[in-house]
């Protein structure tokens, strides 16, 4: 048994959330890059470098290089080893985004409750998901997310039989719908199988796999290309403004299912598909 005092959980967790949204991965800037060279669209071309400028502005400087700095997602892998001493766990992580925002003077977007819309004034509490997996380390990945992609989800009940050709026509009237909402070129993440909640989980999930890495199945990943190209070929562009880059990658994440159903979930990000990741 590893004893991890909660302060470094705190520690940790304010440090992602400013870096998750000062710093754009590599990943998405080598998409960006690609985009800028291989769109047609002046427009969309022009748009590729305002996005490549804001996110070096925002790297170099210590600037959110979005306003919407996000709704605070915690994914955690939790080793069975691990015990936790010095306080709640789960307080100890939202102390850490209310000292990571406020330090950071990152805005603040999280309202008490969903109809009386009273602002928390600290971005908590944060949306934790837990995964306890064998071993003594715990790993983090922060993923804040905007309001603006995230209006775009949507979770569809699908039947067996509508198969392979249901999920494709699901996912491009979902991104179709979207239009230039979301912020494109976007990252489109899809969840398959499990249940009503679960599959929403999924489609979340799949944000978190790095740009350009395609699912390990060949078969998933075929159906990731299939479905990237289609949604590339709506032109709805770069912001909405026309072209061949509506999203830059979509990744699918399964898990098995009952008999009667094959639920689908999209969830949408942004260009700033932001999350970083901490082993303690």
């Amino acid at each position: 048994m590893r004893e991890v005092d909660v302060g470094l959980l705190t520690s940790a967790v304010a440090e992602m959330c400013q870096e998750a949204n000062y710093f754009l991965g590599e990943d998405v800037i080598r998409a960006l890059e690609k985009g800028l060279e291989e769109e047609i669209s002046p427009t969309g071309r022009e748009v590729f470098k305002q996005l490549l400028e804001n996110a070096r502005i925002a790297r170099e400087e210590k600037l959110p290089m979005c306003q919407d700095t996000g709704f605070a997602v915690l994914f955690v892998e939790l080793g069975q080893d691990v015990h936790f001493v010095g306080g709640d766990f789960n307080e100890a992580i939202n102390e850490g985004v209310r000292q990571g925002y406020e330090s950071g003077f990152l805005r603040k977007s999280i309202v008490r409750d969903p109809l009386q819309r009273e602002n928390t004034g600290d971005n908590t509490p944060a949306v934790i998901h837990i995964d306890i997996v064998p071993g003594d380390k715990l790993k983090l990945i922060f993923a804040p997310k905007g309001g603006g992609s995230e209006n775009m989800s949507a979770v569809n009940m699908l039947t067996p039989s509508q198969g392979v050709e249901g999920l494709v026509d699901f996912v491009i009237e979902t991104v179709t719908r979207a239009g230039a909402n979301p912020c494109p070129p976007v990252v489109v993440g899809v969840g398959l199988g499990g249940t009503f909640e679960k599959v929403a989980y999924l489609a979340k999930k799949a944000l978190l796999r790095p740009l350009g890495k395609p699912h390990p199945d060949p078969f998933y990943a075929g159906l990731e290309k299939e479905i990237l190209e289609k949604i590339n070929r709506t032109g709805i562009g770069p912001q909405g403004f026309g072209g061949r880059f509506t999203a830059l990658a979509v990744h699918i994440e399964v898990f098995p299912c009952h008999i009667a159903t094959m639920p689908a979930a999209v969830n949408i990000n942004c260009h700033a598909s932001r999350h970083v990741k901490r082993i303690i």
